[in-house]
């Protein structure tokens, strides 16, 4: 059973102007897929609609068996624990360490401080910032503020990593360090899915490609180099 459905989802924000048009497609648990297009194609709308940011003007979500649209808004922070989201903006605590910036992610939901001192080091190990732990953003590297993005997304160990264009603000070495790690989260079970418009990541490995412009899915491909 897939973990994730999109079914016949249309986005308006203005009567007749469609950010996405009867997009369907699902992702099985553990998958590795890449959301890709040109800016404004509807790829970040995507991620709004699968963490109840935004509902759809028609169609269904399903998340893990159960239609997101039916979580009530009690439930909806549980849902978001469930589903990591790393953005391009980095969106770090400019004032607080590495360390922190991770931590606070488990502090908002009032995990113990043994929780935190059992979790935090090994995420920012996991993501290659141990000797960065005490360090400030302003004393990192782009993609150095990104991995300390994705360490904060994965506190909750969600089912679902959600990258949206977090390669857009690195260079392009930085950009690979990134994907390597998020395939290691990948081997580790967590179901990644990169929203993108960098085609030389997407060309460099072999994973499955939803291709989505003027918010239609124009194609999905499975393996190879992405030839769109």
């Amino acid at each position: 059973m897939p973990q994730i459905e999109f079914k016949n989802v249309t986005k308006e924000y203005i009567p007749e102007d469609k950010v996405l048009d009867n997009v369907s497609f699902s992702i099985d648990s553990g998958e590795f897929v890449f959301i890709v297009g040109p800016s404004g194609a509807g790829k970040s709308t995507l991620v709004k609609l699968l963490t109840k940011e935004e509902a759809p003007t028609e169609g269904d979500i399903v998340f893990n068996s159960e239609s997101v649209l039916d979580i009530p808004r009690d439930e909806i922070s549980s849902l978001r624990r469930k589903i990591g989201v790393v953005f391009q903006d980095f969106k770090l605590l400019e004032s607080k360490t590495v360390y922190d910036n991770v931590a606070i992610a488990l502090e908002v939901v009032d995990a113990s401080d043994e929780e935190v001192k059992d979790i935090v080091p090994n995420i920012i190990s996991l993501v290659g910032l141990t000797k960065q732990a005490n360090r400030l953003p302003k004393e990192l590297s782009g993609g150095e503020k990104q991995r300390v993005s994705i360490a904060r997304a994965l506190a909750h160990e969600p089912d679902v990593l959600v990258a949206d264009e977090a390669t857009g603000m690195i260079d392009p070495d930085s950009a690979d360090e990134l994907i390597e790690i998020l395939e290691k989260i990948n081997s580790l079970g967590t179901t990644i899915i990169m929203a993108t418009h960098d085609m030389r990541i997407v060309d460099k490995l072999t994973k499955r490609v939803i291709r989505i412009e003027d918010g239609k899915l124009v194609s999905d491909q499975i393996g190879g180099k992405y030839n769109g």
